[in-house]
């Protein structure tokens, strides 16, 4: 099985530079570039099966967001944040001499490809968003707030897995391989011996700030740029997701780049990619 190459590009912050990793598939001189860009509290080996799946058409890029995984923290939380973010997905961009390029973004990395695609001049070719939109339902980013940024520490790797398990419903079925592939990357052994989670606690103070106004602000700015975007859209949604609505995936069909939907049974807040049908749908679209 072929194995990805963690690779690292130098972007600007506040208050000086970070490093932002970013795991690489495929011929690293195909001109085809798929970035996956993964949610809030997760990291670019999220993407393994799919990246798998794709990397003999793609070169696929998974990056690790600043403040996860292989990435530096940042030493200002304060720019844990969509608009950053988008930044530094540019930089890397210019890093791949990628002049176009396909996105799959899974919540958060949603957002973000969101952000780009509707910039004038943008590189997207395709857009998949999984389980996002411009409306957000305030009750599921309560309910993530009780959990990102709060402190894990486990015994063993199997203790981290069964917590990450009983945190992350939503996800869907998966087999105990692909529940362990999931979570390896997600968890590092401190030198105490025990396991942590591998991202930066200061990733959730932007994110507990949010209330009902900013949500509500956000919102408005999120749809002018949904009806900015031009390029074919997927959105996938978890049938039981409490983040992304029926109601809302509908408009985002009849609106802007009026995507196409694909609702996915027995998954909520987000599918994970790693299901065959979810891996079909994402590639069909991707090379229709």
């Amino acid at each position: 099985m072929e194995q990805p190459r963690l690779n690292h590009v130098q972007c600007l912050n506040a208050r000086g530079l970070h490093r932002m990793a970013y795991w690489e598939w495929g011929d690293p001189d195909n001109k085809r570039v798929l970035l996956c860009v993964h949610g809030l509290t997760r990291q670019g080996r999220d993407f393994d099966v799919l990246a798998q799946a794709l990397c003999a058409h793609y070169r696929v890029v998974c990056p690790d967001v600043v403040g996860r995984g292989e990435s530096d923290w940042l030493s200002d939380p304060a720019g844990y944040v969509v608009p950053a973010y988008v930044a530094d997905m540019v930089t890397l961009l210019a890093r791949l001499n990628a002049q176009v390029v396909d996105w799959v973004g899974t919540s958060m990395g949603g957002l973000i490809g969101m952000g780009l695609a509707s910039l004038p001049e943008n590189p997207v070719r395709r857009l998949v968003l999984n389980d996002v939109g411009p409306r957000m339902e305030l009750a599921a980013l309560e309910r993530i707030g009780q959990y990102v940024g709060a402190p894990g520490h486990w015994d063993s790797f199997e203790q981290a897995a069964q917590a990450l398990r009983a945190l992350t419903p939503g996800f869907g079925p998966h087999s105990r391989e692909q529940w362990h592939a999931l979570t390896r990357p997600q968890v590092r052994q401190n030198q105490d011996g025990r396991w942590g989670l591998h991202y930066d606690p200061g990733i959730a103070v932007p994110f507990k700030a949010l209330n009902a106004d900013l949500v509500a602000a956000g919102e408005a700015n999120l749809w002018q740029a949904w009806d900015r975007i031009t390029s074919p859209t997927l959105v996938l949604r978890g049938a039981q997701s409490d983040l992304l609505t029926s109601d809302t995936t509908t408009e985002m069909s009849r609106r802007g780049p009026k995507a196409l939907v694909r609702t996915f049974d027995g998954v909520g807040h987000a599918p994970t990619l790693v299901a065959d049908e979810q891996v079909e749908a994402v590639s069909s679209f991707l090379l229709a």
